[in-house]
Protein backbone atom coordinates (compact mmCIF):
# COMPACT_ATOMS: atom_id res chain seq x y z
CA UNK A 1 0.00 0.00 0.00
CA UNK A 2 1.47 3.54 -0.70
CA UNK A 3 -1.03 6.07 0.43
CA UNK A 4 0.19 9.39 2.45
CA UNK A 5 -1.62 12.29 4.04
CA UNK A 6 0.44 15.55 4.86
CA UNK A 7 -0.54 18.76 6.37
CA UNK A 8 1.42 21.92 6.05
CA UNK A 9 1.05 25.20 4.14
CA UNK A 10 2.26 26.10 0.51
CA UNK A 11 6.02 27.37 0.29
CA UNK A 12 5.07 29.08 -2.81
CA UNK A 13 2.36 30.12 -5.78
CA UNK A 14 1.56 26.52 -7.25
CA UNK A 15 3.29 26.68 -11.02
CA UNK A 16 0.07 25.35 -13.87
CA UNK A 17 0.68 23.74 -17.05
CA UNK A 18 -1.78 22.09 -19.63
CA UNK A 19 -0.24 19.24 -21.56
CA UNK A 20 -0.67 19.47 -25.14
CA UNK A 21 -3.10 17.74 -27.63
CA UNK A 22 -6.39 16.47 -27.65
CA UNK A 23 -7.23 16.33 -24.22
CA UNK A 24 -5.48 18.87 -22.63
CA UNK A 25 -4.81 17.86 -18.70
CA UNK A 26 -3.89 20.13 -16.29
CA UNK A 27 -0.96 19.90 -14.16
CA UNK A 28 -0.01 21.77 -10.92
CA UNK A 29 3.16 21.45 -8.89
CA UNK A 30 3.65 23.18 -5.70
CA UNK A 31 5.06 22.17 -2.28
CA UNK A 32 4.43 22.16 1.02
CA UNK A 33 6.34 22.75 4.24
CA UNK A 34 5.30 20.48 6.99
CA UNK A 35 6.20 21.15 10.79
CA UNK A 36 8.17 18.07 12.39
CA UNK A 37 6.38 17.22 15.69
CA UNK A 38 9.73 16.88 17.71
CA UNK A 39 12.10 19.02 17.22
CA UNK A 40 15.46 18.52 17.74
CA UNK A 41 18.81 21.35 18.41
CA UNK A 42 21.10 21.81 14.71
CA UNK A 43 17.75 19.86 12.67
CA UNK A 44 14.93 21.49 10.41
CA UNK A 45 12.21 22.41 11.89
CA UNK A 46 9.99 21.53 8.76
CA UNK A 47 10.25 19.49 5.73
CA UNK A 48 9.28 20.28 2.48
CA UNK A 49 7.28 17.65 0.17
CA UNK A 50 6.97 18.55 -4.06
CA UNK A 51 4.07 17.67 -4.78
CA UNK A 52 2.06 17.05 -8.48
CA UNK A 53 -1.99 17.00 -9.05
CA UNK A 54 -3.54 16.53 -12.73
CA UNK A 55 -6.99 17.17 -13.63
CA UNK A 56 -9.79 18.57 -11.95
CA UNK A 57 -7.73 18.94 -8.74
CA UNK A 58 -5.00 20.63 -10.77
CA UNK A 59 -7.81 23.23 -11.79
CA UNK A 60 -8.55 23.49 -8.02
CA UNK A 61 -5.27 24.34 -6.94
CA UNK A 62 -4.85 27.03 -9.84
CA UNK A 63 -8.39 28.41 -8.81
CA UNK A 64 -8.03 28.82 -4.90
CA UNK A 65 -4.50 27.73 -3.77
CA UNK A 66 -1.72 30.45 -2.86
CA UNK A 67 1.31 30.64 -1.30
CA UNK A 68 1.13 30.52 2.98
CA UNK A 69 -2.38 28.69 2.67
CA UNK A 70 -2.49 25.93 4.70
CA UNK A 71 -3.93 22.54 2.79
CA UNK A 72 -4.49 18.07 4.05
CA UNK A 73 -2.97 16.28 0.93
CA UNK A 74 -3.85 12.79 0.50
CA UNK A 75 -1.77 10.74 -2.26
CA UNK A 76 1.00 8.17 -2.84
CA UNK A 77 4.75 8.89 -3.27
CA UNK A 78 6.43 8.24 -6.69
CA UNK A 79 10.33 7.94 -7.13
CA UNK A 80 10.84 11.38 -9.02
CA UNK A 81 15.12 9.98 -9.85
CA UNK A 82 17.01 11.02 -12.73
CA UNK A 83 20.17 11.38 -14.27
CA UNK A 84 21.61 15.14 -14.02
CA UNK A 85 24.16 16.15 -16.75
CA UNK A 86 27.05 14.80 -14.98
CA UNK A 87 26.08 11.41 -15.18
CA UNK A 88 25.05 11.03 -11.58
CA UNK A 89 21.85 9.85 -10.23
CA UNK A 90 20.10 12.34 -8.19
CA UNK A 91 16.73 10.47 -6.16
CA UNK A 92 14.10 12.00 -4.87
CA UNK A 93 10.46 12.11 -4.09
CA UNK A 94 7.51 13.46 -5.12
CA UNK A 95 3.50 13.08 -4.00
CA UNK A 96 1.08 12.79 -6.33
CA UNK A 97 -2.08 14.25 -5.46
CA UNK A 98 -5.39 11.91 -5.03
CA UNK A 99 -7.14 14.47 -2.64
CA UNK A 100 -6.38 18.12 -1.50
CA UNK A 101 -8.85 20.16 0.64
CA UNK A 102 -8.61 23.04 3.12
CA UNK A 103 -7.16 23.13 6.27
CA UNK A 104 -8.21 26.08 8.10
CA UNK A 105 -10.68 28.82 7.28
CA UNK A 106 -10.23 31.65 4.77
CA UNK A 107 -10.37 34.16 8.37
CA UNK A 108 -7.23 31.71 10.08
CA UNK A 109 -5.22 31.95 7.02
CA UNK A 110 -5.90 35.66 6.62
CA UNK A 111 -4.71 36.20 10.63
CA UNK A 112 -1.44 33.91 9.73
CA UNK A 113 -0.40 35.77 7.12
CA UNK A 114 0.00 38.74 9.60
CA UNK A 115 1.27 36.66 12.50
CA UNK A 116 4.86 35.41 11.19
CA UNK A 117 4.00 33.87 8.08
CA UNK A 118 5.21 36.77 5.63
CA UNK A 119 2.51 37.43 3.88
CA UNK A 120 0.90 33.87 3.67
CA UNK A 121 4.13 32.11 3.28
CA UNK A 122 5.71 29.79 5.14
CA UNK A 123 8.55 30.99 7.62
CA UNK A 124 9.28 28.06 10.28
CA UNK A 125 9.16 27.96 13.67
CA UNK A 126 7.19 26.86 16.23
CA UNK A 127 3.86 24.84 16.86
CA UNK A 128 2.15 27.22 18.85
CA UNK A 129 -1.74 26.98 18.49
CA UNK A 130 -3.19 30.48 17.17
CA UNK A 131 -4.66 32.04 20.11
CA UNK A 132 -8.33 31.31 20.06
CA UNK A 133 -11.12 34.21 18.87
CA UNK A 134 -14.25 35.11 19.78
CA UNK A 135 -16.63 35.77 16.71
CA UNK A 136 -15.53 35.12 12.87
CA UNK A 137 -14.10 31.72 13.33
CA UNK A 138 -17.17 29.60 13.08
CA UNK A 139 -16.96 28.41 17.13
CA UNK A 140 -18.63 29.63 20.04
CA UNK A 141 -16.33 29.90 23.09
CA UNK A 142 -17.50 27.67 26.03
CA UNK A 143 -16.90 29.19 29.61
CA UNK A 144 -15.01 27.48 31.79
CA UNK A 145 -16.53 25.87 35.08
CA UNK A 146 -19.19 24.36 32.62
CA UNK A 147 -17.96 21.13 32.10
CA UNK A 148 -20.25 19.28 34.80
CA UNK A 149 -22.91 20.63 32.61
CA UNK A 150 -21.93 19.34 29.67
CA UNK A 151 -23.63 16.00 28.79
CA UNK A 152 -20.37 14.44 26.97
CA UNK A 153 -17.96 14.46 29.55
Amino acid sequence: MNKVILMGRLTRDPEVRYSQGASQTSVARFSIAVDRRFKREGEPDADFFNCTAFGKQAEFIERYLRKGVKVVVCGRIQNDNYTNKDGQMVYSVRVIVDEIEFAESKNASAANSDNGYNGGGYMGGGNSAPAPSGAGDGFMNIPDGIDEELPFN
